[in-house]
């Protein structure tokens, strides 16, 4: 046994390892990335690791390893989990052999997502059993457990870590990994081709499974009540160390109850929780899972106090002062009063998210910008990824952005309603592969005119630069085919594609009109590598005597490296410059230029 200092998301991966994990697949996404990263590194033989082009894909070649016997995992943020849910739904009416972990990391607050959803209301609504771990060492130890249950049961199992638990540190006590058993391969079962018959029938087995888990929940250490008033508290996830802190720190008096399986509850520990309180206070973030779990099981003898009751938030990350206050509140404790007067901290100021200075996707989006002036009407639609910041001022280049690949079709919707726009669809590399490839065929069968600009910066930069199909590398760094998306557009049936480089202004301004004015569908790939993944050159830009302090170069393209000193005249910043020369394009004369890098 050794003890290692591990992120919770490399302790969801050590875990597996422990465990016997043989395949494992995902799709990059904060904050669960770093789950399949730390396999990847590790090269541990005998383990299939890869980032699969979305988590439909992921979900299904996990499923598949587990048809054949073997332990397999699946990652993905709770985004993620509605492009998976298709096959999920499915997948828990048919279930597996081989143990199979989903490990979906959710984001309250959210900190980088489209949404705040609570993967526990979606492991109800597929009659699956979910995890819900405090730590990273509650984490580690839990996955092992979710394995066993999986094949127990003989169903897939969810992994439900947050933010929080994802990326805090700490000491975890390691097992050796344990040795992958050769799976007994597949073998043909009626159950495995999923018909209405069969659903029905599975559907009944699965609602008693419910109950039978239930039962075998309440003899899992990650459940558990600590303290004996009569005074309720019931806990989940990270909220339990949030709570048992603060009532520590209050010198409270209460039944804690621990629930590091949320769905379904304990059966016994539930019941035996609320015969020895007089009320509970519900402590979980997301949606009311527990809570509402807990108001079912109490039908109205003790009352149940949360979300629903507006004592606790129903949005948003929790803390440690959340907690606090509303244990204060419940408990009807004095508020504690502070010592001396805490010196007011000055305000932090604003900072926003910005595209990076030299990032290619930002001359792409001025020269779209550029070459749209004179049409009656543009419409710029985003997508998820490094150039949804190009909705910010001064580009203002995104006007929607709903899920991942939804802006190619969302184009082709406002185009078929709004006969005086001009759509044109902007998606990354990474996210083309991911699920923009069906919208694009789409418009090319429906004939809808819209203009598709594909950024396409080698790699899938917003999560950390994972490789995709287009990269040439696999997750484990090994060579692989890479897929060409011009030869993929062309193959779906889009006749006018070009492809030119951001940093080219004139040629991309011409093509991006070219393409516009073009009758049907259309494409420009615009072609640069992340500025992040490559050395900064020996040159830099610098502003000479002949600035006129218009401030265009500030005011259009907004880069990070260029600001105006107290007298209006432009300063670039050195270190931060790139020499895109994009702020060149810009001067009205011609005042930036290029010069030798300092040595410093």
């Amino acid at each position: 046994m050794t003890v290692k200092v591990c992120m919770g998301n490399e302790a969801i991966a050590l875990g597996a390892l422990a465990a016997g994990v043989s395949v494992a697949a995902g799709y990059p996404g904060t904050p669960s990335t770093e789950i399949i990263e730390t396999l990847a590194h590790l090269h541990r033989p005998g383990v299939s690791v890869q980032w699969s082009v979305n988590e439909k894909a992921a979900l299904e070649v996990a499923a598949g390893a587990a048809y054949a016997g073997a332990r397999s995992l699946c990652t993905m943020k709770q985004v993620g989990l509605n492009v998976a849910s298709d096959p999920l739904m499915s997948l828990s009416y048919i279930g597996v052999k081989g143990g199979m972990v989903i490990a979906v990391a959710d984001d309250p607050g959210p900190w980088s997502s489209q949404t705040e959803q609570d993967t526990r209301g979606f492991a109800k609504h597929a009659n699956l059993p979910v995890f819900d771990p405090s730590s990273p060492e509650e984490a580690y130890m839990m996955v092992r457990t979710a394995y066993e249950f999986s094949e127990k049961y003989s169903l897939p199992v969810f992994m439900r870590p947050t933010t929080r638990v994802c990326h805090a540190s700490a000491d975890v006590e390691l097992s050796e990994p344990a040795e992958i058993k050769k799976p007994g391969g597949f073998e043909r079962r009626p159950e495995w081709c999923i018909f209405p018959a069969l659903s029905y029938r599975r559907h009944g087995e699965l609602e008693v499974k419910q109950y039978e888990m239930a039962r075998d929940f309440d003899s899992m250490p990650y459940n558990r009540i600590e303290g004996s008033g009569r005074k309720g508290v019931a806990v989940s996830g990270v909220s339990y160390l949030y709570a048992k802190e603060a009532v520590s720190e209050l010198g409270a008096d209460v039944a804690l109850y621990k629930a590091g399986t949320p769905y379904p509850l304990p059966e016994k520990m539930t019941k035996d929780f609320l015969a020895s309180v007089d009320s509970v206070l519900v402590i979980e973030e997301l949606d009311p899972v527990v809570e509402e779990q807990l108001l079912i099981e109490a039908a109205g003898k003790v009352p149940v106090l949360g979300k629903r009751s507006g004592d606790m938030p129903k949005n948003g990350e929790y803390s440690f002062e959340i907690v606090k206050e509303a244990l204060i509140k419940y408990l009807a404790l004095p508020q504690p009063q502070p010592e001396k007067e805490a010196e007011a901290l000055p305000q932090l100021p604003v900072r926003p998210p910005v595209l990076c200075a030299g990032c290619p996707h930002r001359a792409s989006f001025y020269a779209a910008k550029v070459a749209s002036k004179g049409f009656k009407k543009s419409v710029y639609c985003g997508d998820i990824g490094c150039y949804t910041l190009g909705n910010a001022a001064p580009l203002n280049m995104v006007d929607t952005c709903l899920c991942m690949g939804a802006g190619i079709t969302l184009a082709q919707g406002i185009a078929l309603a709004d006969k005086d726009a001009t759509c044109f669809a902007f998606i990354g590399d990474s996210t083309f592969f991911h699920t923009g490839i069906p919208g694009v065929i789409n418009a090319v069968y429906q004939g809808t005119d819209i203009t598709m600009i594909v950024l396409d910066n080698h790699t899938t930069a917003m999560t950390g630069h994972q490789p995709h199909p287009g990269t040439g590398k696999r997750a484990d760094g090994s060579g692989a085919p890479a897929l060409d998306i011009e030869t993929l557009l062309r193959a779906c049936g889009v006749e006018h594609v070009s492809n030119v480089d951001p940093f080219d202004f004139p040629a991309t301004v011409k093509a991006i009109k070219e393409a516009a004015e073009f009758q049907g569908v259309s494409a420009v790939i615009a072609r640069a590598p992340c500025i992040a993944q490559i050395k900064k050159p020996a040159t830099v830009r610098f502003v000479n005597n002949g600035c006129i302090k218009c401030g265009r170069c500030v005011a259009e393209i907004g880069c990070p490296a260029i600001t105006p000193d107290n007298t209006g005249l432009a300063v670039i910043n050195a270190p931060l410059c790139t020499d895109c020369g994009l702020c060149a394009f810009v001067c009205p004369v011609s005042a930036i230029e290029r010069g030798e890098r300092n040595a410093d």
